[in-house]
């Protein structure tokens, strides 16, 4: 590569979270009030996070860990790499919250 070939932008994330997608596609959403919300949808409402790179937290959707749980969703916490967590669906966002160590914007 040539030298200065390679930029950055800057970010206000903390850390990140990876959320399957196809997982949570599979289970039709499978969280909030009506079981109907995407599992990054829940945890962004719930945690406050502003959405792009000048939130305090970055939640993303990939579109597959490989993992593919039956009735749960894969998430990766970037704080945590090395565990990767299978959160079923219908669990209360407030619970995943908790058990990732995740705190709500501003805290």
């Amino acid at each position: 590569m040539e030298a200065g070939s390679l930029k950055t932008v800057r970010s206000d994330w903390a850390n990140t979270i990876l959320v399957c997608k196809k997982c949570s596609k599979k289970l039709g959403g499978g969280f909030g009030p009506k079981g109907k919300t995407p599992l990054a949808k829940a945890l962004r409402a719930e945690l406050g996070v502003r959405k792009g790179r000048k939130g305090a937290l970055g939640i993303l959707e990939v579109k597959c860990l490989g993992v593919c749980p039956r009735g749960s969703v894969t998430v990766v916490n970037g704080a945590a790499p090395g565990e990767w967590a299978l959160v079923r669906g219908g669990v209360p966002v407030t619970a995943v919250v908790e058990e990732l160590g995740l705190t709500h914007e501003g805290e």
